[in-house]
């Protein structure tokens, strides 16, 4: 049996192939496929469709894609639809043509409407507008939905969709111009404390509150569901509304994620939030009830987690955590 996992290298794929290794380890039999991008260009209609014809992988999972936070969807937003929905159209409709048995693509919770109620449930997808900031990455995880859907009424192939939460974790971006919440706090925090600095602003008012996993348990969550008995999952989704959330569930105020950092690191000083600037929306949750009826809920607690992350970031070079 061979599964080929695309996106080794990114934060969620590089931990699903983690935890692969691990089982392979424990005796599981099945031979892993990765390429470098340099070596396979997911953009590349020709190229990808030669590389399935040529390995012909029983298993995909998807977690290539473009990513990026506010600032670079503001700027590239062409590259970013154009590029995810090559990548989800080459590697989609590819590993049909070569009889891939069952496909497992990620997406993002970014799919859900600007205004939808909270916690967000599978079925608000599609019923409002969306957030204009990175609506054109969002369009194109859609439209990844979309098409599993679409080979699965048409074909009969088994290809699912999950949409995590906000992560973080091993592997994450920290560049402190452009990282998300987490490791942009871990970076901040972590150069104030050697500096030995009294305080560290924090952009807004520190009240809106925000649902975190972490990465590790993402991959365990994204196997479980491929793994997953046909008629199982088929209980549990709609043909037309078939992702599945994938979250902790649970909630933190940004406020109580900040001082949750500076307890791991060991910040003394006083943080300090600028409510002259933007909070974003005030609550942000996905509804993992789905997930939890097919029988999986996350381990990783916060601070465990933020405890892990950090002491990988200790470890890793400035230019690398940079280039990311």
């Amino acid at each position: 049996m061979k599964i080929y996992v695309a996106g080794h290298h990114g934060m969620v794929g590089s931990s699903i192939l983690r935890q692969l290794k691990k089982r392979q380890q424990s005796g599981a039999d099945f031979t892993l496929l990765t390429r470098n991008s340099d070596a396979l260009d997911l953009t590349d209609q020709a190229s990808v469709r030669n590389f399935m014809q040529a390995e012909r992988p029983d298993h995909v999972i998807l977690a290539a894609a473009k990513v990026g936070g506010i600032v670079a969807n503001s700027t590239y937003p062409a590259q970013f639809i154009y590029e995810n929905m090559m990548i989800e159209c080459n590697v989609i409709h590819q590993a049909y043509r070569a009889g891939v048995k069952s496909l497992l693509q990620l997406g993002s919770s970014c799919i859900y409407p600007k205004f939808t109620k909270q916690p967000m449930q599978e079925d608000a997808l599609l019923t409002g507008i969306l957030e204009p900031t990175n609506e054109p990455y969002a369009i194109a995880k859609i439209a990844g939905i979309k098409l599993c859907e679409s080979y699965n009424r048409q074909y009969g192939t088994d290809y699912r969709s999950v949409m995590p939460t906000n992560l973080y974790g091993p592997g994450d971006n920290f560049h402190p111009e452009n990282s998300h919440v987490v490791p942009a706090l871990i970076y901040r925090l972590d150069k104030a404390t050697k500096s030995n600095a009294k305080k560290v602003i924090i952009w807004g008012t520190g009240k809106p509150m925000r649902e975190f996993l972490h990465v590790d348990d993402m991959a365990l969550a994204a196997l479980f569901v491929m793994s997953l008995n046909p008629r199982t999952y088929l209980q549990e989704t709609e043909p037309m509304i078939s992702h599945i959330n994938v979250g902790s569930g649970t909630e933190v105020t940004i406020r109580e994620l900040a001082e949750t950092i500076a307890r791991v690191i060991g910040f003394k000083g006083e943080l300090s939030f600028d409510t002259t600037k933007p909070d974003g929306p005030p609550r942000k949750l996905t509804d993992v009830s789905r997930l939890k009826r097919l029988g999986w809920k996350y381990s990783i607690s916060l601070q465990d987690g933020i405890l892990q992350t950090y002491n990988w970031f200790l470890k890793q070079r400035e230019n690398d955590l940079r280039k990311k």
